[in-house]
């Protein structure tokens, strides 16, 4: 077999990125096609429907549904206030009143004889996009959003937690091997997006959502310290929406796992650059990898690079994602074509890598790694 596919991480040091940044409903696009703009720009704005309260007027009053219409003080579709009264009844000779207030501000969406509800519906809510990225504007879709372009390096990771977020990328830890503790964070770190090695400790993790530290990226991580930070446990299913005050990126998997060198090596030459990052993951069908992106606007991207790796070949950079090489960079020296007989006793197809740091060559199923796309 010439090549065999399987998922990878891209790793790639000067492409031609696209963003797509569209609003969850239709309105309005406030830039122009061909424009500069930089990440915290907001490229469009909509207003999302407001909250919903269903207030039973006719089990507050006592009243029968169909009286509910006739005791309005309000009608459908005008404006109320918190605490405003929006129906009334009297009785014992209009002696006694009966009154609902409004439990929120807004409008009244309906009126119901049937039911003896009324529906408010809240403010609607204002909603904006940002570029998330220094580039250009290279196409507007109407009422929708835009397609932001820029060259740079986009480094994909396993795991992440939080939302999209920007700093200077600062490098804190001498090498890939190093654990990020509290101790290496400081005062200065606020707003950046710190650079780890093999790990980021509990502590640290605290410290820095206090130092309001913008992003971390590390190549390992322990899910006990995730635990005990969140306060529950994380389903891994879909994350980024967290509101833990920093986002996260984990780019060899958990536990303590250096970071592969060439993935440190390239986030410290670009030490002091802008970076977008976004620890949005998801596992399931429509993939998401959390991501690291450090925008080169007005440098020219590789063009011999193809823009997807579409197999598996010999040389083609990958990580083991299974013990016992569990995070462990080579290099494809071979694909064997026949399955072969494993330790457990079953067979699989294999393939032969020359791992980093050792002498020879080791034999792995295909199952058990994923391309490290981009690699040179």
């Amino acid at each position: 077999m010439a090549h065999a596919y399987t998922p990878g991480l891209r790793v790639a040091e000067n492409e031609l990125l696209r963003k797509h940044r569209t609003l969850p409903l239709k309105g309005e696009v406030v830039v122009k096609n061909g424009m500069a703009v930089k990440p915290e720009d907001v490229v469009a704005r909509t207003f999302l429907p407001g909250k919903v309260d269903i207030v039973n007027v006719a089990n507050k009053m006592g009243i029968h549904q169909s009286e509910v219409p006739s005791s309005m003080v309000k009608r459908e579709y005008d404006e109320v206030l918190h605490g405003e009264v929006i129906a009334e009844s009297k009785s014992l000779f209009g002696l006694l009143k009966s009154k609902v207030m409004a439990p929120l501000s807004g409008t009244i969406e309906s009126v119901s004889g049937v039911t003896g509800q009324v529906i408010l519906r809240g403010p609607p809510q204002p909603v904006a996009i940002n570029a998330y990225l220094e580039g250009t504007i290279v196409e507007v879709i109407p009422q929708e959003g835009v397609v932001v372009e820029t060259s740079g390096t986009l480094i994909q990771g396993i795991f992440g937690i939080g939302g999209e977020v920007t700093g200077e990328l600062t490098v804190v830890t001498p090498s890939p091997g190093d654990v990020l503790d509290e101790c290496l964070l400081s005062e200065n770190h606020k707003g950046k997006v710190i650079i780890g090695g093999c790990l980021v400790t509990r502590d640290a993790l605290k410290k820095a959502i206090e130092l309001e530290v913008s992003g971390i990226v590390v190549g390992g991580l322990d899910d006990q310290d995730l635990r005990g930070v969140l306060g529950h446990d994380l389903g891994v299913a879909i994350t980024g929406h967290e509101n833990l005050g920093i986002t996260l990126i984990v780019t060899e998997g958990f536990g303590k796992i250096e970071m592969a060198a060439r993935t440190f090596s390239l986030l410290h030459r670009h030490q002091g650059r802008q970076a977008s990052i976004n620890g949005a993951t998801q596992i399931r069908a429509g993939v998401i990898r959390p991501e690291l992106i450090i925008p080169i606007p007005g440098v020219q991207p590789r063009q011999d690079v193809p823009a997807k790796q579409q197999g598996m070949n010999v040389g083609s950079i990958v990580r083991v994602i299974r013990n016992p090489y569990f995070g462990k960079l080579g290099t494809i020296m071979r694909l064997m074509a026949e399955p072969t007989r494993l330790d457990s006793g079953s067979k699989a197809r294999v393939v032969s890598i020359q791992l980093e740091n050792f002498e020879e060559p080791v034999m792995v199923p295909r199952a058990n790694i994923e391309i490290i796309e981009g690699y040179e």
